[in-house]
């Protein structure tokens, strides 16, 4: 039995069944994501967008010159070509992802826009320690970079694991430079999670698709309907899917029992305040340099330094 099915089994075998969030992404997943990104709901992107573009002169003089850029959870994103864009003499653009089709699809097409950058592509769950490839050019430092809000993805000892994982990876001397979405109104959180188009809801059903084709499973989809409720208490959207009857399913050769009503929890988003973020950070062991935040304040990209 391999790790992540492993894995997919000891998470549903909890009272609370769960899966994790890194399931989301198989080809179709990753696109499905890609598509969330441009939805009107969803205000992460152009809020994101925005401080990369007003911002990315300074943060280019923090990365500085012959850099590899390490990118967790590699997409077709706009934002990684505003840096690449920006970036002068860059010795590598090493991103890492569970999805070895979509990594490659995207990076060829990074080659293809980016001649002059060297691509190390790296197919592995950057949740774990992972061995970075060796550049034609020895970067002066290793900068890790985390766009979007997936930090929120994890729980506070998860992330707190994923934060010592990019603190090994970006080694002596090293930084990561992460986007961390900000507590805000409610219904801004709520419609982002709720989309009108059923994007999202799209998205989390694919992870039971993903499961059925990768790991030999047979969840019935039209058994489950999608879920994200804002706890603001806890600062954080709770996403699941939920049985719509009384079924059995199976993985790896080992059934499982739901009730109608009951959920599996797929992902939580935490949003952040600034200082309950640095907080967490110094705990991984860096130090937040530097924080920039869109307009309205819904969003922000930091700069932290390795201690």
């Amino acid at each position: 039995m391999s790790t992540q099915l492993r894995e997919i089994i000891e998470g549903l075998s909890q009272e609370q069944k769960t899966i994790s969030p890194k399931f989301f992404y198989d080809e179709r997943g990753s696109r499905l994501f890609d598509k969330i990104t441009e939805l009107p709901e969803y205000y992460l992107t152009d809020a994101e967008l925005e401080i990369m573009q007003n911002n990315i002169d300074e943060m280019a003089a923090l990365i500085g010159k012959t850099a590899s850029l390490i990118e967790f959870g590699s997409g077709s994103s706009l934002k990684t070509r505003i840096l690449l864009e920006n970036l002068a003499d860059l010795a590598a653009y090493v991103p890492v992802d569970i999805s070895e089709e979509h990594l490659f699809s995207s990076a060829r097409q990074i080659r293809a826009e980016f001649p002059g950058i060297d691509v190390r592509p790296v197919v592995a769950d950057f949740t774990r320690p992972f061995a970075l490839p060796s550049p034609t050019i020895m970067p002066i430092k290793n900068v890790v970079y985390f766009p979007g809000s997936t930090i929120g993805n994890f729980k506070h000892e998860t992330a707190m694991d994923l934060l010592r994982v990019m603190h090994d990876e970006a080694g002596d001397g090293g930084a990561l430079l992460i986007g961390v979405d900000l507590q805000k109104d409610p219904d801004i959180i709520d419609s982002a999670y709720n989309d009108s188009a059923g994007v999202t809801a799209e998205f989390n059903l694919n992870m039971l698709r993903h499961l059925n084709k990768s790991y030999d499973a047979n969840f019935d989809l039209d058994a489950f309907e999608h879920s994200a409720t804002y706890d603001e208490d806890e600062g954080r959207v709770v996403i699941e899917l939920v049985s719509q009857a009384d079924q059995t399913f199976e993985i790896g050769n080992k059934e499982f029992a739901m009730t109608d009503g009951e959920t599996i929890l797929t992902e939580y988003s935490h949003k952040y305040t600034l200082e309950g973020f640095a907080q967490m950070a110094s705990e991984a062991g860096f130090r937040v340099e530097k924080v920039w935040t869109d307009a309205s304040g819904l969003f922000s990209v930091q700069y932290c330094i390795r201690n």
